[in-house]
């Protein structure tokens, strides 16, 4: 559901943003300006409507059709949130079979709305979460929904990244051991508490790293609730979302995270788990899922009880980092100020699966 919107997070111009206590997430008149600019349809009573969750990157439907993404409201992580650079990835994207959407134009001065954006196009379809739209609510298409899910990202990782002119985009070796240091350090800043766990999870993924297979690209926030599909039937997986943490590295992280999110009939749900829809009859486990990946891409995913304590712990961090933005005053969202017993819950678990798998 999207977020709902404060008074102060849409104004026309930058003398009424001026006048509030904090910066606006738009600012019309200039980007009106801006869409000009670009050839694009631009007129002068255009609205705005948040889309999606508006977790992290923020994400409005324009009134001209088109969708505008930008970054969340700062005190921001260092290197986080870096719009500039999914456009980037999915310009580059654009000739390769790839399921994503294109990019319209890009905007690297902050003086428009206040920070960096992109705007794109926007694919009508349906973005299953919490209930399967009526069409694909069967045990055959509900099979369906999941062999797309790794058939589009098997597609992702078979792209050549260097032929789309990724090079310098990310690091093709020691990924793993940079993921281990980076998010030492973001949860280093985005720390609110001491948390056992999370100290103990770090240091059993340091010690432990397993050997990466030639690196892809990797979306980095992999799961169906990042997908959306054509609403009528056979189901078809029609584009790919929130790109923000692709970079190049170990295709085997975006299976862990995508396992993370999937949960079966018999397991026990905590507070946060996602996409509990694939408990339903006709999804099928995550060993059949990891099973379709192998048969699929040719690799073999070894250690997939590190890759999947690796996504979690990952998950404590960023959730650890909304948290404080809640608790800081740096976004309305109220369903971030939950995320503070959600940190302990997601840390209980990834301690389990590194003691026990999953």
């Amino acid at each position: 559901m999207p977020v709902a919107l404060a008074p102060d997070d849409i104004v026309r111009s930058h003398a009424e943003a001026a006048a509030n206590d904090r910066e606006p997430l738009l600012v019309l008149e200039p980007l009106v300006g801006f869409l000009a600019e670009q050839g694009l349809e631009a007129p002068a009573d255009l609205t705005a409507t948040p889309i999606g969750d508006g977790h992290s990157n923020v994400t409005f439907a324009l009134s001209t059709g088109v969708v505008l993404r930008r970054p969340p409201r700062g005190p921001l992580p260092p290197s986080a949130h870096d719009v500039l650079r999914e456009a980037r990835l999915l310009r580059a994207l654009e000739p390769t079979r790839v399921r994503a959407p294109g990019v319209l134009a890009v905007c690297d001065r902050p003086e428009v709305i206040g920070v960096p954006f992109y705007v794109m196009e926007r694919i009508d379809g349906e973005v299953i979460t919490d209930v399967v739209p009526d069409p694909l609510a069967t045990p055959e298409q509900h099979g369906l929904i999941a062999h797309e899910l790794i058939d589009a990202l098997v597609e992702l990782h078979d792209t050549d990244w260097r032929a789309a002119g990724l090079e310098g985009f990310g690091r093709p070796t020691g990924y793993l051991e940079r993921q281990l240091r980076r998010f030492n350090g973001l949860w280093e800043h985005n720390r609110t508490r001491e948390l056992s766990q999370v100290e103990e999870v770090g240091a059993w993924l340091a010690a432990n790293i397993p050997e990466s297979p030639p690196a892809t690209i990797v979306h980095g926030d992999y799961r169906l609730g990042n997908t959306m599909f054509a609403a009528s039937t056979p189901a078809r997986l029609i584009a790919i979302f929130d790109w923000e943490m692709a970079t190049i590295g170990d295709p085997l992280a975006d299976v862990g995270y995508m396992l993370m999110h999937w949960t079966e009939a018999s397991d026990v749900l905590g507070k946060f788990n996602l996409n509990n829809v694939t408990r339903g009859p006709g999804f099928p486990t995550r060993a059949e899922l990891t099973a379709r990946y192998e048969e699929r891409s040719g690799r073999s995913v070894q250690a997939l009880d590190w890759y999947v304590t690796l996504a979690l712990w990952k998950a404590i961090v960023f959730m650890e980092g909304n948290y404080k933005r809640a608790l800081t005053g740096s976004t309305d969202d109220p369903y971030l100020r939950t995320f503070g017993d959600g940190v302990v819950e997601i840390a209980d678990r990834a301690l389990t699966v590194s003691r026990h798998g999953l």
